[in-house]
Protein backbone atom coordinates (compact mmCIF):
# COMPACT_ATOMS: atom_id res chain seq x y z
CA UNK A 1 0.00 0.00 0.00
CA UNK A 2 1.88 3.59 -1.06
CA UNK A 3 0.93 6.91 0.88
CA UNK A 4 -0.26 9.42 -1.40
CA UNK A 5 1.27 13.04 -0.75
CA UNK A 6 -1.45 15.45 1.50
CA UNK A 7 -2.94 17.67 -0.80
CA UNK A 8 -4.02 21.89 -0.40
CA UNK A 9 -0.42 21.94 1.36
CA UNK A 10 0.71 25.98 1.56
CA UNK A 11 4.29 26.71 0.45
CA UNK A 12 5.62 30.13 0.77
CA UNK A 13 8.62 31.30 -0.83
CA UNK A 14 11.04 34.18 0.22
CA UNK A 15 13.67 35.89 -1.99
CA UNK A 16 16.54 38.86 -1.03
CA UNK A 17 18.98 39.73 -3.26
CA UNK A 18 22.11 40.08 -1.36
CA UNK A 19 23.55 38.54 1.87
CA UNK A 20 22.72 42.06 4.12
CA UNK A 21 18.74 41.91 3.39
CA UNK A 22 16.69 39.90 5.92
CA UNK A 23 13.85 37.53 5.07
CA UNK A 24 12.01 38.29 8.12
CA UNK A 25 9.56 40.77 6.63
CA UNK A 26 8.42 37.83 4.06
CA UNK A 27 8.18 35.08 6.54
CA UNK A 28 6.18 37.38 8.27
CA UNK A 29 4.03 37.74 5.73
CA UNK A 30 4.19 34.37 4.21
CA UNK A 31 3.16 32.75 7.67
CA UNK A 32 0.35 35.09 8.34
CA UNK A 33 -1.16 34.00 4.46
CA UNK A 34 -1.18 29.89 6.14
CA UNK A 35 1.84 28.73 4.41
CA UNK A 36 2.46 26.02 6.68
CA UNK A 37 4.12 23.25 5.08
CA UNK A 38 7.41 25.09 4.42
CA UNK A 39 8.82 28.40 3.74
CA UNK A 40 11.33 27.85 0.92
CA UNK A 41 14.09 30.88 1.04
CA UNK A 42 16.76 32.34 -0.49
CA UNK A 43 19.38 34.52 -0.16
CA UNK A 44 20.64 35.40 -3.72
CA UNK A 45 19.81 37.92 -6.91
CA UNK A 46 17.10 36.49 -8.89
CA UNK A 47 18.97 36.87 -12.01
CA UNK A 48 20.65 33.39 -10.92
CA UNK A 49 18.86 30.30 -12.75
CA UNK A 50 20.30 28.49 -10.16
CA UNK A 51 18.31 28.42 -7.32
CA UNK A 52 18.29 25.78 -5.25
CA UNK A 53 15.95 26.43 -2.92
CA UNK A 54 13.28 27.53 -5.56
CA UNK A 55 14.08 24.53 -7.53
CA UNK A 56 13.67 21.75 -4.78
CA UNK A 57 9.69 23.78 -3.92
CA UNK A 58 8.99 23.11 -7.91
CA UNK A 59 10.18 19.54 -7.37
CA UNK A 60 8.39 19.10 -4.30
CA UNK A 61 4.98 20.23 -5.58
CA UNK A 62 1.81 18.00 -5.97
CA UNK A 63 -1.70 18.69 -7.24
CA UNK A 64 -3.58 20.34 -4.80
CA UNK A 65 -0.82 22.59 -3.46
CA UNK A 66 -0.61 26.41 -3.22
CA UNK A 67 2.70 28.33 -3.72
CA UNK A 68 2.78 31.97 -2.57
CA UNK A 69 5.21 34.79 -2.52
CA UNK A 70 4.95 38.12 -0.93
CA UNK A 71 5.42 39.79 -4.20
CA UNK A 72 6.15 38.47 -7.94
CA UNK A 73 9.45 40.37 -8.19
CA UNK A 74 10.39 38.16 -5.51
CA UNK A 75 9.56 35.00 -7.65
CA UNK A 76 11.65 36.17 -10.84
CA UNK A 77 13.31 39.35 -12.65
CA UNK A 78 11.43 39.26 -16.02
CA UNK A 79 8.36 38.47 -17.14
CA UNK A 80 9.56 35.53 -19.33
CA UNK A 81 11.07 34.32 -15.92
CA UNK A 82 7.94 34.51 -14.52
CA UNK A 83 5.35 32.92 -16.74
CA UNK A 84 8.07 29.55 -16.82
CA UNK A 85 8.14 29.23 -13.20
CA UNK A 86 4.33 29.99 -12.78
CA UNK A 87 3.77 27.37 -16.03
CA UNK A 88 6.20 24.86 -14.05
CA UNK A 89 3.71 25.03 -11.17
CA UNK A 90 0.67 25.21 -13.16
CA UNK A 91 2.12 22.04 -14.87
CA UNK A 92 2.22 20.39 -11.53
CA UNK A 93 -1.56 21.07 -11.09
CA UNK A 94 -0.69 23.46 -8.01
CA UNK A 95 -1.83 27.05 -7.69
CA UNK A 96 -0.09 30.33 -7.39
CA UNK A 97 -0.47 33.66 -5.32
CA UNK A 98 0.63 36.86 -5.00
CA UNK A 99 0.01 38.50 -1.63
CA UNK A 100 1.11 41.87 -3.24
CA UNK A 101 -1.07 41.12 -6.98
CA UNK A 102 -4.44 39.79 -6.12
CA UNK A 103 -4.46 39.58 -9.74
CA UNK A 104 -1.72 36.53 -9.91
CA UNK A 105 -3.98 34.19 -8.27
CA UNK A 106 -4.11 30.89 -10.40
CA UNK A 107 -6.67 29.41 -8.81
CA UNK A 108 -9.03 32.03 -10.09
CA UNK A 109 -10.62 32.36 -13.56
CA UNK A 110 -8.68 36.56 -13.69
CA UNK A 111 -5.66 34.51 -12.42
CA UNK A 112 -5.52 32.24 -14.89
CA UNK A 113 -6.13 35.01 -17.97
CA UNK A 114 -3.72 37.33 -16.73
CA UNK A 115 -1.12 34.45 -16.75
CA UNK A 116 -2.69 33.59 -19.83
CA UNK A 117 -1.64 37.31 -21.12
CA UNK A 118 1.53 37.22 -19.12
CA UNK A 119 2.69 34.13 -21.33
CA UNK A 120 2.13 36.37 -24.41
CA UNK A 121 4.23 38.83 -22.96
CA UNK A 122 6.40 36.42 -22.46
CA UNK A 123 6.86 35.73 -25.85
CA UNK A 124 7.27 39.28 -27.02
CA UNK A 125 9.55 40.35 -24.53
CA UNK A 126 11.61 36.89 -25.86
CA UNK A 127 11.65 37.93 -29.46
CA UNK A 128 12.18 41.86 -28.26
CA UNK A 129 15.60 40.66 -26.47
CA UNK A 130 16.56 38.31 -29.14
CA UNK A 131 16.04 41.09 -32.05
CA UNK A 132 17.85 43.82 -29.60
CA UNK A 133 20.68 41.10 -29.07
CA UNK A 134 20.89 40.61 -33.04
CA UNK A 135 20.99 44.65 -33.82
CA UNK A 136 23.96 45.18 -31.22
CA UNK A 137 25.84 41.97 -32.81
CA UNK A 138 25.18 43.75 -36.15
CA UNK A 139 26.26 47.31 -34.96
CA UNK A 140 29.29 45.77 -33.50
CA UNK A 141 30.33 43.59 -36.65
CA UNK A 142 29.68 47.03 -38.41
CA UNK A 143 32.35 48.46 -36.48
CA UNK A 144 35.10 45.97 -36.39
CA UNK A 145 34.43 44.19 -33.15
CA UNK A 146 35.28 40.09 -33.40
CA UNK A 147 32.67 38.59 -31.90
CA UNK A 148 33.60 35.56 -29.72
CA UNK A 149 36.14 35.18 -27.32
CA UNK A 150 39.67 36.68 -27.58
CA UNK A 151 41.93 34.68 -29.81
CA UNK A 152 44.83 32.37 -28.20
CA UNK A 153 47.19 33.07 -30.69
CA UNK A 154 48.76 36.67 -31.29
CA UNK A 155 48.89 39.00 -34.65
CA UNK A 156 52.32 37.64 -35.53
CA UNK A 157 51.75 33.94 -34.33
CA UNK A 158 48.75 33.60 -36.68
CA UNK A 159 50.67 34.93 -39.26
CA UNK A 160 53.71 32.64 -39.22
CA UNK A 161 50.78 29.96 -38.72
CA UNK A 162 49.52 31.03 -41.79
CA UNK A 163 52.82 31.20 -43.67
CA UNK A 164 53.82 27.75 -42.58
CA UNK A 165 50.44 26.38 -43.98
CA UNK A 166 51.16 27.84 -47.39
CA UNK A 167 54.51 26.16 -47.52
CA UNK A 168 52.99 23.04 -47.12
CA UNK A 169 52.82 19.91 -45.42
CA UNK A 170 56.15 19.36 -42.72
CA UNK A 171 58.69 16.84 -43.62
CA UNK A 172 58.43 13.80 -41.70
CA UNK A 173 60.23 13.11 -38.20
CA UNK A 174 63.16 11.33 -39.04
CA UNK A 175 62.81 7.89 -37.27
CA UNK A 176 65.09 8.04 -34.02
CA UNK A 177 68.60 6.78 -34.67
CA UNK A 178 71.11 4.94 -32.56
CA UNK A 179 71.78 7.51 -29.89
CA UNK A 180 68.42 8.12 -29.09
CA UNK A 181 67.62 4.73 -28.27
CA UNK A 182 70.77 5.14 -26.08
CA UNK A 183 69.93 7.98 -24.26
CA UNK A 184 66.46 6.75 -24.01
CA UNK A 185 67.80 3.32 -21.79
CA UNK A 186 70.18 5.38 -20.27
CA UNK A 187 66.95 7.38 -18.50
CA UNK A 188 64.94 3.63 -17.80
CA UNK A 189 67.87 2.08 -15.93
CA UNK A 190 69.10 -1.52 -16.49
CA UNK A 191 67.06 -3.59 -17.50
CA UNK A 192 65.67 -6.72 -15.36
Amino acid sequence: MTESQPRNRRFGYARVSTVGQTLDSQLEQLRAAGCTAKIYREKVTGAHNDRRELLKMLKALAPGDVVTVTRIDRLARSTFDLFAIVKQIVDAKAQFRSRAEPWADTGTSTGRLMIAVLGGLADVERDLIRTRTAEGRSRAQKRGQRMGRKPKLTEAQQDETRRRRAEGPLPEPRPPGPSSRIRARRHQGPSP
